[in-house]
């Protein structure tokens, strides 16, 4: 049977790219590079803060609330001003180093080219749909090495909308030419990937590498691998 016409989307960091860690490993070049040590005292100080800050952020940015340009600086002016540092100025020199440093730290999760690579070869087509900043996501995927598997690239940012608008799916589904019906999603955030998708008509398989979710999902893996057996199953059921 052909599977031609199946359609597979994945959210890109927490899903493919491991954002985690490689963050962290942008945001130690920084405290090097700026030598931040003075303000923070530690490493692990500055990180914890900032993670729990930016957060609170991008749970604003996710819900329209807060614009891209002041997430880049007000995450790390948060983090500043809790250790008692007024300085914008710095603030934003961290966010744009982070922005341009981030994107090309090159840690997948395990399993990610097998993954992609065995979909192609049963027939599905790929996509991405993420929340991520579109100039970054780009650059990512190429670095990565992850470009060549995906067809669209949808960044919410060309959208307006935020994942898990219905707006943001339907886009994605009509730019990839397919049907609500046989496409799936597959991401690590429960409410904006698999509820979204859901709400939109698809299938979705939750992607939760560290076993916290506490959604009792039926279609829910811990490990790439997984996925292939899983998507072929869920998409030919649709016939």
């Amino acid at each position: 049977m052909s599977l031609s016409n199946k359609h597979v989307f994945f959210d890109l960091d927490r899903t493919l790219w491991d954002f985690d860690s490689n963050s962290k490993s942008a945001l130690l070049l920084i405290f090097k590079e700026m030598d931040l040590v003075d303000i923070f005292k530690s490493f692990d100080r500055f990180y914890n803060a900032y993670v729990a800050q930016n957060a609170r952020l991008w749970k604003l940015y996710g819900d329209g609330h807060l614009s891209k340009e002041v997430l880049r600086y007000e995450r790390f002016n948060a983090t500043l001003m809790q250790f008692n540092i007024d300085n914008i100025d710095l603030a934003k020199e961290m966010g744009s180093m982070y922005v341009t440093i981030s994107p090309f730290q090159k840690k997948l999760f395990p399993g990610t080219i097998a993954c992609l690579e065995e979909l192609k070869s049963i027939g599905f087509q790929l996509h991405i749909i993420t929340n991520g900043f579109e100039e970054v996501q780009y650059i990512k995927l190429e670095n990565c090495g992850l470009d060549v598997f995906f067809d669209v690239i949808v960044c919410s940012e060309a959208v307006g909308k935020n994942k898990p608008a219905r707006a943001i799916f339907q886009y994605a589904l009509k730019k990839a030419g397919c049907s609500a019906e046989n496409a799936i999603m597959v991401g690590d955030d429960f409410r904006a990937d698999i509820s979204g998708a859901l709400n939109s008509g698809m299938k979705a398989i939750h992607f939760d590498p560290h076993g916290l979710s506490e959604e009792n999902y039926p279609y829910t893996c811990k490990r790439l691998s997984e996925i292939p057996l899983m998507v072929t199953q869920l998409l030919l059921a649709s016939n």
